[in-house]
This record gives C-alpha cells, structure tokens and sequence, in this order.
C-alpha cells in the first residue's frame, strides 16, 4: 500500500508527518508528501493521519 497526498488540498497543517514520520514528511513548498510505502509496522499511523487530515487530502491505494 502507498499513501498519497494531493497537493491541491493540503493545506500544510503536518500533522501526517507528526503522526506517521517514516511515510510522510513536508516538503520545500510547505505541503505534506508520502516518501515511503506503507509496512505492517507503520499501518495503524498511516490510518490515523489519513482519519487526522483536516482537508481530507490523504488517500491510500494498493
């Protein structure tokens, strides 16, 4: 599975980063971006900065 955040949403905010550090990070125009492919041990993080994301900017796909 990968995460994905559309930049046209995202306001930012970084709580995806805060919440899942090994996927997502801010990148040089202050938005948040997925780097890395969800694993069994990062899962429960990923699921709760997607659930966490106020512009509902992050989805995941296979």
């Amino acid at each position: 599975m990968r995460a994905f955040v559309d930049q046209s949403v995202c306001m930012g905010c970084g709580l995806c980063a805060g919440t899942a550090p090994d996927v997502f990070r801010m990148n040089d125009n202050g938005t948040a971006e997925a780097y890395a492919d969800t694993t069994d041990a990062n899962k429960d993080d990923v699921q709760a900065a997607i659930g966490g994301c106020p512009v509902s900017a992050i989805r995941e796909e296979e």
